[in-house]
């Protein structure tokens, strides 16, 4: 409604919001990432004891946890059970649409065989403890903080569900971006100095103990460092780490690629929150800016990506890709089940995910 002319956002908000799934939404664009990764899914103890016996193992592993949640999930239909309740933040979320994705993924259908319900992160783990709900997908420190008080259990992260995809965004009012372009390039030029400076290790402690304050995170410092490290305590003595569980600024991470929004786009179709039409198709094209974060950061000589999209999916190890200013490495970007999404496919992505939701 105008109150501000930037925020930071989820990632698929700003398509939300041009799209018309949003109460008194302006017309917002994306000409920054904040980075990739972060999430979690964390479940109750006794949602992990279930898996447990159905062959779960502390390893994070999305498709043997995912097994085990669906033989867990068909149990307790059986016996009469039930569903079990899980929270995500916002509907149009990533962490929305990456839960569903993994679960459905699993042959688990997230509308008929499970809960999912809206809850803010600060009170999710309080939720968890108290079963209101059984599990939620979030991003750190919210996971960490149900390990430490012994209430929860990580299963698994977005950086096994999808490697290094995308998260909070910079969204921009567009009428305000197009009248003042040169306050738009300096926040850009200042943004990417401040996720530079904390990508970097040596600036951990100060970045933990700063979002441990109370008006920030307001949790203590050591359970700010997960998401810093890498290193997640998983429950019961476990741990893992994780390679590029979250990225603030190293691998364009914060490249606003167009294929990012179109995949929010497919989930946003596939779930029934949009109408495939190729209007809103031309809306969630247009939303991500490539060309603004370009045109901000070329000054700095630093890496830009050649392209504006590219096939989420396709490299399955750290890739050296064209870029103009500096040499640029692409981390992988698999999905878990092997799937791949061609951004210049987007009808036939979403007509095999509607096949694929048939036949489940």
């Amino acid at each position: 409604i105008g109150h501000f002319h930037l925020a930071h956002m989820l990632g698929p908000m700003p398509l939300a919001c041009n799209l018309g799934l949003t109460p008194l939404a302006s017309e917002t664009i994306v000409p920054f990432s904040l980075g990739l990764g972060g999430n979690c899914v964390t479940i109750s103890n006794a949602v992990w004891a279930g898996m447990a016996a159905h062959g779960a193992a502390p390893d994070l592993d999305p498709a043997r946890a995912g097994a085990a949640l669906g033989a867990l999930i068909r149990e307790r239909a059986a016996a009469g059970h039930d569903p079990l309740r899980f929270a995500v933040v916002h509907p149009h979320s990533g962490h929305n649409y990456e839960l569903r994705y993994w679960l459905a993924a699993c042959g688990i259908d997230p509308t008929r065989q499970i809960e999912i319900v809206i809850v803010p992160p600060p009170f999710m783990a309080d939720a968890l403890a108290t079963g209101r709900i059984d599990g939620y997908c979030v991003g750190e420190p919210w996971n960490s903080a149900s390990v430490a008080a012994g209430t929860g259990h990580i299963v698994t992260v977005k950086a096994q569900i999808w490697r290094n995809s995308p998260e909070k965004v910079i969204g921009v009012r567009k009428a305000w971006a197009d009248e003042n372009p040169e306050a738009l390039a300096a926040l850009l030029r200042a943004l990417h100095h401040s996720a530079r400076w904390c990508q970097d290790p040596a600036n951990h402690g100060e970045l933990a103990a700063v979002m441990s304050q109370p008006g920030f995170l307001g949790l203590p410092p050591a359970v700010q460092m997960p998401i810093l490290t890498g290193h997640l305590q998983l429950g019961d003595g476990a741990e893992r780490t994780i390679d590029d569980f979250f990225l603030p600024f190293d691998k364009a991470a914060n490249f606003p690629w167009k294929s990012h929004a179109l995949w929010f786009y497919t989930q946003m179709v596939r779930w029934g929150h949009v109408a495939h039409t190729p209007e809103n198709l031309a809306i969630a094209r247009d939303c991500y800016r490539p060309d603004l974060y370009r045109s901000a950061l070329k000054p700095l000589g630093v890496a830009l990506p050649g392209a504006n999209s590219k096939v989420e999916g396709a490299l399955r190890v750290a890739t050296a890709v064209g870029a103009t200013g500096a040499g640029l490495v692409l981390g992988p970007d698999g999905f878990f089940d092997g799937q791949i999404f061609d951004p210049d496919e987007v009808d036939g992505y979403i007509a095999a995910q509607k096949s694929a939701r048939a036949e489940a």
